[in-house]
C-alpha cells in the first residue's frame, strides 16, 4: 500500500474536500481520487460519499482516521530517529503558523532556513493559533508559531519570540477618534468588533475589561484580523488590533492603556524531534 494514499486520505478528512486536498498536496484531483479508491479497494470499505459539491466521510473513514494518523506519526518518529543517528537534516517538516505571524514575521526566517537546509521540505499550514496549539498537542504538527495562550499547557514547551503591542483603533471619522484621554469605560458605549471569544487575542482584551467590571458591546466577531481591520475602517465599530496592522484607514485611539500579546513557538517535548525541527527551533531562538 502506497504511503501517499494514506496521506491523501488524512488530507481529505481534514479539509472535507477532494479539491482542497489536491491543492494542499500539490497534485491533481484525479490523483487524490485514485489514491482514495486504492484504500477503499484495499480495505474493502467505502470511505467517502458524494455530498453536494464535496464529500462526506463514512463511519468507516472516521474509525480509520485516528489509526492512520497514529501510524503516520509513528512512522515519522522512526524517520526522525534514523535521521538523528546519521546526523542528517532532511525530510518533511510539518509546521503551523497563524496568518498574522506567517505574513508579517516568519518569511525572512523561513527563507534563511530553506536556503541553509535545502534537503528539508517545509510543509507549512496556515491555521488559527488555537487550532495550531491543539494540533501540536495531538502530534499533527511538529512545531507551531502562534499567539501564545494566556495559560499554557504543562505538556508543551513555549518560547516567546516577538512582543506584539495591541492598540485600540477606530475609523478616523468615528466619534471615539475625535476624543482625547479616553478610558476603557468610554469605549463600552460604542459597538466593538473583536475576534471570537475563544481566540487568545480576544481573551487578553476581555480580561482587561473584566478587571474593571466592564463588558464591551460586541456587535460582531470575526477571526481574521485583516477582516476586522476592514470592518473597522468603514466605521462599524472600534477594535483592538496588533500595532503592525495600523494603516491610513485606521486611527489609534488616544487611550492611556497598554496591552501586549506574546508571539512565539510551541512544540511537544514528549515526542521524538527531527533534526529538521530542532535546527529550526535553535535558529528561531
Amino acid at each position: 500500500m502506497n504511503l501517499a494514499a494514506f496521506e491523501a486520505f488524512v488530507k481529505v478528512m481534514e479539509t472535507g474536500s477532494i479539491s482542497l486536498a489536491a491543492d494542499q498536496l500539490f497534485i491533481t484531483q484525479p490523483a487524490v481520487t485514485k489514491r482514495i479508491h486504492s484504500l477503499e479497494d484495499y480495505f474493502g470499505v467505502k470511505l467517502f460519499e458524494s455530498a453536494g459539491r464535496g464529500v462526506q466521510a463514512t463511519h468507516a473513514a472516521h474509525s480509520l482516521l485516528p489509526k492512520v494518523k497514529n501510524w503516520l506519526n509513528e512512522l515519522g518518529d522512526i524517520h526522525h530517529t534514523l535521521s538523528h543517528e546519521q546526523g542528517q537534516v532532511q525530510g518533511k517538516l510539518k509546521i503551523g503558523t497563524s496568518h498574522h505571524i506567517g505574513l508579517h514575521h516568519l518569511p525572512h526566517h523561513l527563507r534563511n532556513y530553506v536556503q541553509r537546509f535545502p534537503q528539508v521540505t517545509l510543509d507549512v499550514h496556515f491555521v488559527d493559533s488555537e487550532q495550531a496549539h491543539e494540533q501540536v498537542l495531538a502530534g499533527d504538527l511538529e512545531l507551531a508559531f502562534l499567539t501564545l495562550p494566556p495559560q499554557g499547557d504543562d505538556r508543551l514547551n513555549y518560547v516567546t519570540i516577538w512582543k506584539d503591542p495591541l492598540v485600540f483603533v477606530a475609523a478616523p471619522f468615528h466619534p471615539l477618534a475625535q476624543k482625547k484621554n479616553l478610558k476603557l469605560e468610554d469605549l463600552i458605549a460604542y459597538p466593538s468588533l473583536l475576534p471570537s471569544a475563544q481566540t487568545y487575542t480576544s481573551q487578553i482584551t476581555l480580561a482587561e475589561f473584566e478587571k474593571q467590571g466592564l463588558k464591551p458591546k460586541i456587535t460582531m466577531s470575526n477571526n481574521p484580523l485583516e477582516s476586522i481591520r476592514m470592518l473597522v475602517s468603514i466605521g462599524l465599530g472600534w477594535s483592538v488590533l496588533p500595532q503592525t496592522l495600523l494603516n491610513q484607514d485606521l486611527q489609534q485611539l488616544d487611550i492611556n492603556f497598554e496591552m501586549n500579546r506574546q508571539l512565539g513557538m510551541v512544540w511537544h517535548p514528549g515526542r521524538t524531534q527531527s533534526k529538521a525541527v530542532l535546527e529550526l527551533i535553535e535558529m528561531m531562538k
